[in-house]
């Protein structure tokens, strides 16, 4: 991280690294919650703070830095981290086959276990610990189950929490339980709230970037920072803007990516991608709906329909839920290159709605249900109430195909970490 710069801190951000200072009129609170926009530097303020104020009050004891996966952690927290401990005396040495860190300074070391809090199960590994704080990086990804469990490992005097995250549902567990005004007073808890005003590093430019990138709930919570109940279209910002006529094949730049949504009952469909000036265009698609035709076809006959679908195009893979075993199969039978999709739902409908919004991803005019779908695919509000972000299965079929694209070749992509 060499060369490494930041602008000064924002009040909002001197806030979080002072809170529980000897001059604080708040230092007896038992830990503090910042949530609001993405970008709005929550996450560089919050670690270094918890880390100032674990070994200003602790030595020789054990801490939990939580994300939703270790791997999150690292890129979001621990990417970071360390160098910045480092120019200001700290020695911090992170040993990642133990996922620990080790702070030492003034003769004092303190321990930093790092979680990942993905699922239910994810608290048993917490588990039975002694902590004297826990830190909570994107806490509304994570399962009520292991903040409990994790909270409830803070045992030792003085202990205390930190949470930090961007908003969700209203209805979500985290803000009913930690948030509101009678919890936060019951918790005895600090409550800041960030907007991208809070980040001076950021220019106005990148602000502005970052707002066109999203929009509906994802704009109030990523941008405005709201708790925002997800309803009605979810990707309401679908548009003429990404429909366009079929375009000449000279155009079409590298080898196509295919995607695919198996269904037995439920229609299957295959979505052929190609890349077109430097965004990427579902070019044509097949869709089967045997509920209407009455006759439901084998994994044969959807591997022929496949095989002739993608013709001669020279293609790089075939994208598959990977819940469709005997489909994907058979097309490994076949010697069909098969790509297993990376089926997270909630994390790919943010990255196709982003990229619907800033126009990265069109569809040709032929794509007759595709297009269908994409008005359509609704928020489930019966979940919504519960504080569930859910699509309703019905209408998502193309849908799902999109997305298995999305998350499964975009992503890696972008990240540059591509599998194949």
């Amino acid at each position: 991280m060499a060369g490494m710069t930041f602008a000064p801190f924002s009040v909002q951000q001197l806030k979080v690294l002072t809170w529980w200072c000897d001059n604080s009129p708040v230092k007896d609170k038992n830990g503090i919650i910042a949530d609001g926009a993405i970008r709005s530097g929550k996450t560089v303020a919050m670690s270094l703070s918890y880390v100032f104020w674990a070994m200003e009050s602790f030595d020789g004891m054990n801490f939990a830095m939580c994300g939703k996966t270790i791997s999150s952690f690292r890129r979001n927290v621990l990417s970071f981290l360390p160098p910045m401990l480092e120019g200001r005396g700290y020695d911090a040495d992170y040993r990642r086959s133990d996922n620990l860190l080790t702070i030492s300074r003034n003769g004092r070391t303190n321990y930093f276990y790092v979680f990942g809090g993905r699922d239910e199960s994810s608290q048993d590994l917490i588990q039975g610990m002694t902590l004297a704080g826990a830190f909570f990086d994107e806490v509304a990804l994570m399962p009520e189950s292991f903040v409990l469990q994790a909270t409830a490992r803070c045992s030792v005097t003085g202990s205390k929490f930190w949470f930090n995250c961007n908003p969700e549902n209203p209805h979500h567990w985290f803000y009913e339980g930690w948030i509101t005004l009678e919890k936060r007073i019951e918790k005895n808890i600090i409550y800041l709230h960030f907007t991208m005003e809070d980040n001076l590093s950021l220019s106005e430019e990148t602000k502005a970037r970052y707002r066109a990138m999203y929009a509906g709930a994802f704009y109030a919570r990523f941008i405005l920072g709201e708790w925002k109940v997800a309803e009605g279209l979810i990707y309401d910002m679908f548009s003429d803007k990404n429909i366009i006529a079929q375009p000449k094949a000279e155009e079409l730049i590298g080898s196509a990516y295919i995607s695919c949504d198996y269904g037995t009952l439920n229609p299957t469909v295959f979505l052929m991608w190609r890349k077109f000036h430097n965004k990427w265009l579902c070019v044509k698609e097949y869709y089967y709906n045997s509920r209407k035709t009455c006759v439901q076809k084998t994994d044969g006959e959807y591997a022929d329909d496949l095989i002739e679908f993608i013709s001669d195009i020279s293609y790089q893979c075939v994208i598959v839920d990977p819940s469709a075993a005997s489909f994907i199969a058979e097309l490994m039978k076949r010697g069909i290159k098969v790509l297993k999709a990376d089926n997270t739902v909630l994390d790919g409908i943010r990255s196709v709605a982003k990229r619907l919004q800033t126009g990265e991803l069109l569809v040709t005019k032929d794509c007759i249900n595709t297009i269908a779908e994409f008005g359509m695919y609704r928020w489930d509000d019966k979940a919504a109430e519960h504080g569930e972000d859910k699509p309703v299965k019905e209408d998502d079929h193309a849908m799902d195909a999109v997305r298995y694209f999305v998350s499964t070749i975009l992503g890696r992509i972008v990240e540059g970490h591509r599998r194949f």
